[in-house]
C-alpha cells in the first residue's frame, strides 16, 4: 500500500469534494480519483462512497479513516524527529562533570540548553577528571568537565575558570584554627592524597606547589573517592585537599578548611569532548556553555573567628 493513497484518502474524506481534494493535493482530478480506487482494490472494500450531489465516506471508509491518520501522523512525527536529531533540537548528551562544574558552570548551562533545546536531555554523570577523560576516549561520555587541559590530540578542550586548593583538616587537627598553611610546612605533616591518575591536574598542582616551595609531601593514605578522604581526615590526624568549591560546600564531612600559600596550587576547569564530533546534540550544548559563560569562582567572604567550620571533602 502506496503511503500517497492514504494523504489523498485523508484529503477526500476531509474535504468530502474531489476537485477541493485534488487542488489540496496539486492532483489531476482524474489521477485523484485514479489513487482511491486503487486503495480500495488494495483493501477490498468500498472506502467513499460518491454520487452526483455527494461525496460521503463509507461505515468501512469511517473505520478506516482512523487507522489511516494515525499511521499518516506517526510518519510526519518521524520526519520531525529526524529533523530535530539532525539539527540538534533533540537527543541525549552525555556529560562528566566534577564538582566545582557541578557548583558554577552546569546549572546556567543546562538552563540554557533547556530554553533553547527543549528536547535535548543532559545524562548527568559525576566523575574525578581522569575517569572522565577516559570515559571520553572510549565514547561513553560526550563531554566532560575536567581539571586541567587533556594531553591528548583526540581530545579538544576550552579553559572555563581558574580557583585555588586548599587543606582540609579535622577540628581537633593542630592547624584546624590556622588561617593559612604554607606548602613548605606541608613536610611536617603526613597528609592524605589520591592516586594520580583520578586527578593528574590536581595531583600535579599540589605536588609541584609542594617542590616549588622546598618540600615533599608525605602520603600516609591514598584515597580516591573524595567522599572517603573527607571520612579518613575526619577520623586520623591527617591532612587532606579539595578544591576550593568543594571546600566551601561540603558541610556534611564538618571539617576545616585553611588555605594553602607560597605558592597557591591552583586548578583550571576545562571543558572537553572529542575532536572533530560534529554530532548536533554536542553542538547544542557547546553552544549553550558558550551562551553561559563567562564562569569565574569568587572566593566567599570569610565568617569571622578561628574556629570557623568549613565544610570539605
Amino acid at each position: 500500500m502506496e503511503f500517497r493513497y492514504l494523504v489523498s484518502f485523508l484529503a477526500i474524506a476531509e474535504e468530502l469534494h474531489f476537485g477541493r481534494a485534488a487542488a489540496r493535493l496539486h492532483l489531476a482530478q482524474p489521477s485523484l480519483s485514479q489513487q482511491l480506487q486503487r486503495l480500495e482494490r488494495e483493501v477490498g472494500v468500498e472506502l467513499v462512497s460518491r454520487t452526483s450531489h455527494e461525496v460521503r465516506l463509507t461505515p468501512a471508509g469511517e473505520a478506516f479513516r482512523k487507522e489511516a491518520e494515525r499511521l499518516v501522523g506517526q510518519a510526519a512525527r518521524a520526519v520531525e524527529a529526524a529533523k530535530a536529531a539532525a539539527q540538534g533540537r533533540s537527543g541525549t548528551v552525555s556529560v562528566g562533570f566534577n564538582f566545582p562544574a557541578g557548583l558554577s558552570v552546569l546549572p546556567p548551562t543546562l538552563a540554557r540548553l533547556a530554553a533553547d533545546h527543549p528536547k535535548v536531555q543532559a545524562q548527568l554523570w559525576e566523575r574525578r577528571s581522569g575517569p572522565q577523560v577516559e570515559a571520553l576516549l572510549n565514547d561513553e561520555l560526550d563531554v566532560g568537565f575536567v581539571y586541567g587541559r587533556p594531553r591528548t590530540a583526540q581530545l579538544e578542550s576550552r579553559e572555563l575558570l581558574s580557583l585555588p586548593v586548599v587543606a582540609v583538616v579535622a577540628p581537633r587537627h593542630p592547624w584546624a584554627r590556622r588561617e593559612s598553611i604554607s606548602m613548605l610546612e606541608l613536610g611536617e605533616r603526613p597528609c592524605v592524597l589520591f592516586r594520580r591518575g583520578q586527578s593528574p591536574a590536581m595531583h600535579d598542582a599540589i605536588v609541584h606547589a609542594a617542590a616549588r616551595a622546598g618540600t615533599e609531601l608525605v602520603v600516609a593514605e591514598e584515597v580516591d573517592d573524595p567522599l572517603a578522604t573527607a571520612v579518613v581526615v575526619a577520623a586520623r590526624p591527617l591532612l587532606g585537599f579539595a578544591s576550593a568549591a568543594r571546600a566551601v560546600r561540603a558541610g556534611s564531612q564538618g571539617l576545616v578548611a585553611v588555605a594553602l600559600t607560597g605558592p597557591v596550587p591552583r586548578l583550571n576547569l576545562y571543558a572537553a569532548w572529542r575532536a572533530g564530533d560534529t554530532s548536533p546534540v554536542l553542538e547544542a550544548f557547546l553552544a549553550s556553555l558558550a551562551a553561559s559563560g563567562p564562569f569565574t569562582w569568587r572566593e566567599p567572604d570569610p565568617e569571622p573567628g578561628p574556629d570557623r567550620l568549613s565544610p570539605a571533602s
